[in-house]
Protein backbone atom coordinates (compact mmCIF):
# COMPACT_ATOMS: atom_id res chain seq x y z
CA UNK A 1 0.00 0.00 0.00
CA UNK A 2 2.75 2.44 1.02
CA UNK A 3 4.43 1.78 -2.36
CA UNK A 4 1.30 2.25 -4.77
CA UNK A 5 0.70 5.51 -2.64
CA UNK A 6 4.61 6.41 -2.82
CA UNK A 7 4.14 5.96 -6.74
CA UNK A 8 1.16 7.96 -7.37
CA UNK A 9 2.34 10.91 -4.95
CA UNK A 10 5.86 10.88 -7.35
CA UNK A 11 4.20 10.67 -9.93
CA UNK A 12 1.71 13.50 -9.07
CA UNK A 13 4.82 15.54 -7.63
CA UNK A 14 6.37 15.74 -11.03
CA UNK A 15 3.66 16.13 -13.18
CA UNK A 16 2.91 19.58 -11.10
CA UNK A 17 6.95 20.30 -12.01
CA UNK A 18 6.65 19.74 -15.27
CA UNK A 19 3.17 21.42 -16.30
CA UNK A 20 4.37 24.84 -14.29
CA UNK A 21 7.41 24.62 -16.17
CA UNK A 22 6.10 24.01 -19.29
CA UNK A 23 3.89 26.75 -18.66
CA UNK A 24 6.13 28.77 -17.48
CA UNK A 25 8.43 28.59 -20.88
CA UNK A 26 5.14 29.24 -23.24
CA UNK A 27 4.43 32.42 -21.16
CA UNK A 28 7.69 33.77 -21.08
CA UNK A 29 8.29 32.60 -24.69
CA UNK A 30 5.25 34.39 -25.65
CA UNK A 31 3.04 31.24 -26.79
CA UNK A 32 0.52 31.48 -24.35
CA UNK A 33 -1.01 34.94 -22.39
CA UNK A 34 -0.50 34.80 -18.12
CA UNK A 35 -3.25 35.03 -16.83
CA UNK A 36 -4.62 38.74 -16.17
CA UNK A 37 -4.67 39.23 -12.56
CA UNK A 38 -4.40 42.57 -13.13
CA UNK A 39 -6.87 44.54 -15.52
CA UNK A 40 -5.99 48.02 -17.18
CA UNK A 41 -9.02 50.19 -16.71
CA UNK A 42 -9.38 53.37 -18.94
CA UNK A 43 -11.56 56.19 -17.46
CA UNK A 44 -13.32 57.94 -20.27
CA UNK A 45 -12.67 62.18 -19.91
CA UNK A 46 -15.92 63.75 -18.35
CA UNK A 47 -16.60 67.41 -20.02
CA UNK A 48 -16.81 70.21 -17.66
CA UNK A 49 -13.37 68.95 -16.18
CA UNK A 50 -11.94 71.73 -13.43
CA UNK A 51 -8.40 72.63 -13.89
CA UNK A 52 -7.43 70.08 -11.29
CA UNK A 53 -8.27 67.21 -13.75
CA UNK A 54 -7.27 68.74 -16.73
CA UNK A 55 -3.75 68.98 -14.85
CA UNK A 56 -4.27 65.57 -14.39
CA UNK A 57 -5.56 64.21 -17.27
CA UNK A 58 -2.47 65.85 -18.98
CA UNK A 59 0.36 64.15 -16.50
CA UNK A 60 -1.36 60.93 -17.17
CA UNK A 61 -1.04 61.67 -20.92
CA UNK A 62 2.79 62.35 -20.45
CA UNK A 63 3.18 59.35 -18.31
CA UNK A 64 1.42 57.14 -20.58
CA UNK A 65 3.67 58.62 -23.23
CA UNK A 66 7.00 57.49 -21.19
CA UNK A 67 5.98 54.04 -19.89
CA UNK A 68 3.14 52.44 -21.89
CA UNK A 69 -0.21 51.82 -20.16
CA UNK A 70 -0.21 47.79 -20.86
CA UNK A 71 3.35 47.60 -20.00
CA UNK A 72 2.72 47.93 -16.08
CA UNK A 73 -0.89 45.55 -15.94
CA UNK A 74 1.25 43.24 -18.04
CA UNK A 75 4.35 43.29 -15.77
CA UNK A 76 2.63 42.80 -12.65
CA UNK A 77 0.74 39.56 -14.27
CA UNK A 78 4.15 38.24 -15.55
CA UNK A 79 5.49 38.77 -11.70
CA UNK A 80 1.87 37.28 -10.24
CA UNK A 81 2.80 34.11 -12.49
CA UNK A 82 6.19 33.68 -11.45
CA UNK A 83 5.05 33.65 -8.15
CA UNK A 84 2.49 30.96 -8.52
CA UNK A 85 4.64 28.67 -10.75
CA UNK A 86 7.49 28.88 -7.77
CA UNK A 87 5.24 27.99 -5.08
CA UNK A 88 3.32 24.81 -7.84
CA UNK A 89 7.02 23.73 -8.58
CA UNK A 90 8.13 24.22 -4.19
CA UNK A 91 4.67 22.00 -3.65
CA UNK A 92 4.90 19.79 -5.93
CA UNK A 93 8.73 19.38 -5.20
CA UNK A 94 7.67 18.33 -1.88
CA UNK A 95 4.82 16.16 -2.73
CA UNK A 96 7.29 14.30 -4.90
CA UNK A 97 9.45 13.99 -1.94
CA UNK A 98 7.02 12.69 0.24
CA UNK A 99 6.33 9.85 -2.76
CA UNK A 100 10.47 8.94 -2.53
CA UNK A 101 10.17 8.61 1.49
CA UNK A 102 7.05 6.20 1.04
CA UNK A 103 9.24 4.26 -1.62
CA UNK A 104 12.19 4.49 0.56
CA UNK A 105 10.32 3.34 3.99
CA UNK A 106 8.98 0.43 1.67
CA UNK A 107 12.10 -0.57 1.18
CA UNK A 108 14.00 -0.55 4.56
CA UNK A 109 10.66 -2.68 6.18
CA UNK A 110 11.16 -5.25 3.78
CA UNK A 111 15.08 -5.81 4.18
Amino acid sequence: MKKILGLILLSLGVLIVLWSLWSSYNIFSGKQLPPEIFKQTEEEAVAGEGIQDQVKQAIEEQLGKLIPADSITSLLNLISWSVLASILIFGGSKIASLGVQLLNSNKKSKI
